[in-house]
């Protein structure tokens, strides 16, 4: 019902009312899950298309007589796309709303895949790469939204780690069925598995994944609520004066706004730079694998693929955790309110999965390091990727619900921000990851990077502890 008047301009404002039917936590449990699976798997196809790639290599390489130097910037134009995306797609969602940008955004995605499969030269290829990339990254920034949208803080942990998976498990996937393909049929093949997929999913889309930007739907409410008055032009919703006036100023807030958080708010790029660095490590993953199981063990290229299963059921093990993180936030919770007699809600209390994830990460890797001997049977350094792959996802469903909720009004250009950190490191580990395998040799290039995760290790733990007094000196923060 309209609320609050102005006694001067005459206009009153649109608001929610209790329980009311139009909010998004007002759709029903299954029509919530639904749609968290279904943008789920939008992010697991987009990830799973940037690292089946990895699989194409020697048939590019032959086909195209390119080094593979050229042949891995396939996987990095289209990482650097999907960092690139979020800076325009990504906010704009804030304006325009949710599903529009899902919708167009397959469309697109799926047009520049068919370029992909049907190139005649690498040129063609790249420059493919990098667009299917952009157009497919608001499935990465936006999507982290929908969820936060849906579901009220108390039950928003299990379906934002199941989200914050996905994007984990598409790349895993993509090994696996690529390296199926590309050793049994032609590389192509790869691509047009891809154009099947995406056009499933904007079937999805379309069907199951409903509007959730509370301006979008408030905007909506007014519309309704002017037709049922006689006085149409006295009503406004709560955000529709904050709309922008023209196009210009949308593109430039949505990428300058992503820019300045990561400028101005120093707990926000921390949290950055260490997402950056797992997932540069599990793209570097693709081609050191290769070296290790290869090199070391003799696999072929479908067991090569099959080696990832041990991240993959990590990361599954992590989203099991589930239950127990969930249990240790409301003991957070009743702790809190035992002490101070209130029921405030804290941030920082999303961020013990992290602190766990921090130290599996570094375990993993280590183990990873220094068990990939021919002497050391290769289920043991699986092992140790299946731990990294844990603690990974356990980081990043810590780092992303934290984020939600320490900028609940710019959610999406936060988890903006920290697509593009990602995305460019994602980018630019592959393309010295075999170098570093090749002069470092397998142990000690594995352990470089363990030791990178070591130095990044107690960020989660600090901002566990000292995050409410930093955000208290933010100008973006809640």
């Amino acid at each position: 019902m309209p609320e609050g008047s102005d006694t001067e301009a005459s206009v009153m404002t649109v608001a929610w009312d209790e329980n009311d039917s139009m909010h998004p936590y007002s759709l029903s449990l299954g029509r919530k899950w639904l749609a968290v699976i279904t943008v789920s798997l939008g992010s697991a196809c987009v990830t799973c298309t940037s690292s089946i790639f990895s699989t194409t290599y020697t048939q590019i390489r032959s086909e195209f007589n390119c080094s593979k130097e050229v042949a891995t910037l396939g996987l990095s134009f289209f990482i650097w796309g999907m960092g690139i995306g979020p800076l325009i797609l990504g906010p704009l969602s804030e304006i325009y709303g949710r599903r529009i940008i899902y919708l167009w955004s397959l469309v697109f995605f799926l047009i520049w895949l068919i370029p992909c499969a049907v190139a005649k030269n690498i040129q063609t290829l790249l420059i493919s790469r990098f667009f299917d990339g952009f157009a497919g990254s608001p499935f990465l920034s936006v999507a982290g939204g929908t969820v936060g949208d849906m579901f009220p803080r108390l039950h928003l942990a299990l379906p934002m780690m199941i989200y914050t998976t996905s994007p984990f498990i598409g790349p895993e996937l993509g090994p696996l069925l690529g390296g199926f393909i590309n050793q049994y049929t032609n590389w192509r093949w790869t691509f047009y598995a891809l154009i099947c997929w995406a056009a499933a999913m904007l079937l999805l889309v379309y069907f199951l994944v409903p509007e959730t930007y509370e301006p979008v739907l408030l905007k909506r409410k007014t519309e309704r609520v002017r037709q049922q008055m006689q006085n149409q032009d006295s009503l406004a919703s709560e955000k529709e004066s904050t709309q922008p006036a023209d196009l210009r100023t949308v593109i430039l807030r949505s990428i300058s706004r992503p820019v300045m958080l990561l400028a101005l708010e120093p707990m926000l790029l921390c949290l950055c730079i260490y997402s950056a660095l797992l997932l540069g490590i599990l793209y570097l993953f693709f081609g050191a694998f290769q070296i290790v199981f290869e090199t070391v063990y003799g696999f072929e290229l479908w067991q090569v693929g099959l080696s990832f299963l041990g991240l993959l059921v990590g990361m599954v093990l992590a989203v099991l955790s589930d239950p127990y993180w969930k249990s240790n936030y409301s003991r957070l919770e009743r702790n809190h309110q035992l002490a101070h007699g209130d029921s405030k809600f804290l941030p920082e209390w999303r961020l013990p999965p992290a602190i766990a994830g921090a130290l599996l990460v570094t375990i993993g890797l280590f183990t990873f390091a220094w068990t990939s001997y021919s002497s050391i049977h290769w289920i043991v350094p699986i092992i140790g990727s299946a731990s990294f792959g844990a603690g990974t996802v356990l980081v990043y469903s810590g780092v992303f619900t934290f984020l939600v909720d320490a900028y609940p009004k710019y959610s999406a250009s936060a988890l903006a921000a920290n697509s593009f950190t990602r995305s460019t490191f994602g980018g630019i580990f592959p393309l010295f990851g075999d170098q570093m395998y090749q002069r470092l040799g397998i142990q000690w290039a594995s352990c470089l990077l363990a030791f990178l995760t070591l130095a990044m290790l107690p960020f989660p733990y600090i901002f566990y502890k000292y995050g409410a007094q930093i955000r208290k000196r933010s100008r973006f923060a809640s």
